[in-house]
């Protein structure tokens, strides 16, 4: 089944006239509890914001219900995906079409709640300065979380301080899924290597704009569990992220190697 957006945005996106210049996209699996208050919070936080909800065939209709907010709300539109096909080409598909639609910054934003969506005006102010890309972290000054269990809040500590070092990234927050790029940014790389399904993706693309000399800023951010629904974290996810930084890190550690001893 081919996937299609609908409505279209009530104006075309693109120009220098348009005032809404960011799109939202909003990954959405069985998220019928949150996916209301989640979009309306958008709306009201930003004139500035279009959200796109991108739904994998959700069983709990969600996407009936996100299709009943866009048919009320020009600044929302629906992907509608036959099954669950994962968070990364999920977000890797909204940014097709943000690209395609003319917007200048592309935001990734949680369906259950935990993102608080009063943080985007500032995360916005920083792409407008020149950042390439903003990431709402928990972990710098200001930042944290909220009704996490302590084992959550220290696997998450410990998954960003092992990404950090294994890459030799300056990012506090590698794991964070609220962040705003810069749509030139995403298009100068070649997203079509992205190898990551899940949670992951988020490191991936972190350390990819990083590497490439690519401004990044982190905002901080206080992170709520999700009062609503059911967590998508798994021990799948996980592990995946745990060998696939591995093997980014001596990969890159080995082509450094190679540099140095042949003098390029």
């Amino acid at each position: 089944m081919t996937p299609t957006a609908t409505p279209e945005p009530a104006e075309p996106a693109g120009g220098a006239s348009r005032e809404r210049d960011a799109l939202v996209v909003v990954p959405t699996y069985n998220e019928a509890e949150n996916i209301e208050l989640v979009v309306g919070d958008l709306l009201e936080i930003s004139d500035r914001l279009d959200v796109l909800v991108v739904d994998d065939g959700s069983p709990d209709g969600t996407g009936a219900l996100a299709d009943a907010i866009a048919a009320r709300e020009p600044r929302v539109t629906v992907l509608h995906r036959a099954g669950k096909q994962g968070l990364a080409s999920a977000y890797l598909q909204g940014f097709e079409l943000g690209h395609e639609r003319g917007y200048r910054w592309l935001f990734e934003f949680d369906a259950d709640g935990s993102h608080p969506a009063d943080r985007l005006p500032a995360m916005l102010a920083e792409l407008d300065a020149g950042a390439d890309l903003v990431i709402g972290s928990r972990w710098v000054d200001g930042g944290g979380t909220r009704d996490w269990p302590a084992s959550r809040e220290l696997l998450s500590r410990a998954a960003s301080l092992y990404s950090r070092t294994v890459l030799k990234s300056r990012i506090h927050d590698l794991t964070a899924g609220y962040r705003g790029f810069r749509a030139e940014a995403l298009r100068a790389l070649d997203l079509s290597s992205v190898a990551s399904a899940g949670y992951c993706f988020q490191i991936e693309m972190a350390w990819l704009l990083e590497r490439t000399g690519h401004r990044v800023v982190e905002v901080p951010i206080i992170f709520t569990d999700r009062a609503l629904g059911t967590s998508k974290m798994s021990q799948r996810i996980i592990l995946e992220a745990l060998w696939r930084v591995t093997a980014w890190g001596l990969g890159y550690r080995a082509r450094g190697a190679v540099l140095l001893l042949t003098g390029r």
